[in-house]
């Protein structure tokens, strides 16, 4: 999708057609069909640190991801069997993935930072019957393998086989590079994503093969017209994640886009500029947390030699300070975008056609038809806050939450699906992101976001991160209680609290300032970089009783 010039958002949607082929398969689109035409095209470029880069072929891609599908059909293993994938960004995940979807069956991506018991419940609930992971993913699951009737098979890439896991270069080795793939379709189960738990049990939710080109228009239009000449990927996020599988990987590959990786085990914002202007990262997704923790970092432009042509962000309200920051600092303006797991990347920002406003997640891509909802099921007036909602049907959208019928009834309304976030829409058709409906806080008859709070007070220079929850009071409902991580240099105490309230005070409003702040050594974060704002709303509300 070249954008047009002298169009506007609205004539571009308005032409404007869906065009998924009856026989979609990701692996096929996303690598094979690549790999037929121009094997030798650059489909991965690893960043090793300080030793240059490594760059992987889509022929390669192709060949590998047709040996290990050989090797899973020699497990026995047929269509719809669930595979885990646990793995961190590398070219083995790319081609776990590809080899599952060419196979018919599932992928169940989880995020290699999960603690045992993450993992159980989710491969558990999935009946995931192999894993694909390392050595450190491998330690987790024999913990736990005595309560996973249904785990029959691990293979583990970086060791040799044993008497508890396949090892990967063998079993690849010794498979065909030939592979005849059974049919599939865009409806086809291919990919369980598990929602990130912040209100609750995580839930299966399954998409079809189409949930990729169901993103492609989204993905094109926050990166301004992707594909161009000199355009090259990134992102920090966990391919396990639909922000960095969905939002980046399979879409970018699809498009002919090499997809950098490596090099950043664990997020460092310095480590980070280096790898961008080191590879020539052009297109960057790179969530709100991730972007508020790079805002440390004394000068980038001038001491790294970046290349970035757009940057993406989504995953939690990014704020105008951040906004701001990168508009002036990195001379690059931010296209916020929005999607749950269950119908991901339905609203966006694209600051190449004028679709940019600070604060605002953006408007609805091409393709999708988004509202905020009342209660009663109709749409807002502008100015009014409701529930986000999207239209089905729409190739984006899961089939359904994995064997949890009820969970997907209760998720839909008529023809619209909940998203349980709350908007404004504003006059010109911006969607500002409130709030999850079980983080709004009701104080004195006020309903506000912790996003705008957390926002406010990440513009002061002593904040480096927060999360802001209600804690009941007799008198208000509740108050704003705020936690706070502070920036390097600052000490906690009553002083600087005060210095904060008053802050905020100053530039929302004085009845939803933080009355109380407590400055913590951690924040908690799902892997998706979201906060657990569950946590501390415990946390205050036992305070509030006296249980503290």
């Amino acid at each position: 999708m070249l954008l047009p010039k002298g169009e506007t958002l609205e004539e571009v949607a308005a032409k404007f057609v869906w065009d998924v082929p009856p026989d979609y398969n990701i692996a096929r689109w996303t690598c094979d069909a690549w790999a037929e035409v121009e094997p030798e095209r650059v489909a991965l470029r690893q960043w090793r640190d300080g030793q240059g880069t490594l760059d992987t072929s889509y022929g390669e891609l192709s060949e590998l991801s047709n040996r290990l599908a050989n090797v899973l059909a020699g497990l026995g293993l047929g269509a719809g069997e669930r595979i885990g994938i646990i793995l961190p960004q590398s070219v083995e995940t790319v081609v776990s993935h590809l080899a599952v979807y060419k196979s018919a069956m599932i992928a169940v991506p989880l995020a290699r930072l999960f603690a045992a018991e993450a993992i159980e419940y989710r491969l558990a609930a999935a009946g995931v019957c192999t894993v694909i992971t390392n050595g450190d993913g491998l330690a987790k699951i024999l913990a736990i393998r005595d309560r996973l009737p249904a785990l029959k098979h691990i293979i583990v890439t970086d060791a040799a086989a044993s008497a508890d896991a396949i090892g990967w270069r063998e079993a690849i080795d010794g498979a065909s590079p030939h592979w005849t793939a059974p049919a599939t379709g865009p409806d086809t189960p291919a990919l369980i994503i598990f929602t990130s738990g912040t209100t609750g049990p995580p839930k299966g939710a399954l998409h079809g093969h189409r949930v990729v080109p169901g993103h492609l228009p989204g993905v094109q239009y926050y990166n301004e017209g992707m594909p161009q000449p000199g355009d090259l990927a990134w992102t920090p996020a966990d391919w396990a994640w639909a922000g960095g599988l969905l939002n980046m990987l399979l879409p970018c590959l699809q498009l002919g886009v090499a997809v950098v990786h490596g090099g950043l085990e664990r997020f460092e914002p310095e480590t980070a500029f280096r790898l961008m202007a080191e590879t020539g990262v052009a297109n960057a997704f790179i969530p709100p947390t991730a972007l508020r923790l790079m805002k440390s970092v004394e000068r980038p432009a001038e001491r790294h030699d970046l290349k970035l042509r757009s940057i993406g962000s989504a995953g939690e309200s990014l704020g105008s300070d951040a906004y701001e920051w990168a508009k002036n600092t990195l001379g690059v303006t931010i296209n916020d975008f929005y999607g749950p797991n269950e119908c991901n990347l339905v609203l966006s920002s694209c600051a190449a056609l004028g679709v940019s406003r600070a604060g605002a997640i953006g408007k609805p891509a091409p393709g999708h038809t988004v509202a905020a909802l009342r209660p009663d099921g109709s749409i807002c007036d502008p100015g009014e806050r409701g529930e986000i909602a999207i239209r089905s049907p729409d190739p984006v959208m899961f089939l359904g939450y994995w064997q949890e019928e009820e969970a997907t009834r209760r998720k839909f309304s008529g023809d619209w699906l909940l998203t349980g976030d709350q908007c404004v829409v504003d006059e010109d058709g911006y969607f500002h992101f409130v709030g999850r409906d079980d983080d709004i806080i009701n104080s004195a008859g006020y309903r506000v976001g912790p996003g705008e709070i957390e926002d406010c007070l990440a513009s002061h220079p002593a904040v480096l991160l927060s999360a802001a929850v209600g804690k009941p009071d007799p008198l208000r409902t509740e108050i704003v209680k705020a936690y706070v991580v502070l920036a390097k240099g600052f000490a906690p105490d009553e002083a600087l609290a005060e210095d904060i309230k008053k802050h905020v005070k100053a530039r929302l409003a004085a009845n939803i300032y933080p009355r109380e702040i407590e400055f913590v050594e951690e924040i908690p974060l799902t892997t998706t970089g979201k906060v657990i704002r569950r946590v501390f709303r415990q946390k205050a509300k036992d305070e509030a009783e006296g249980r503290l």
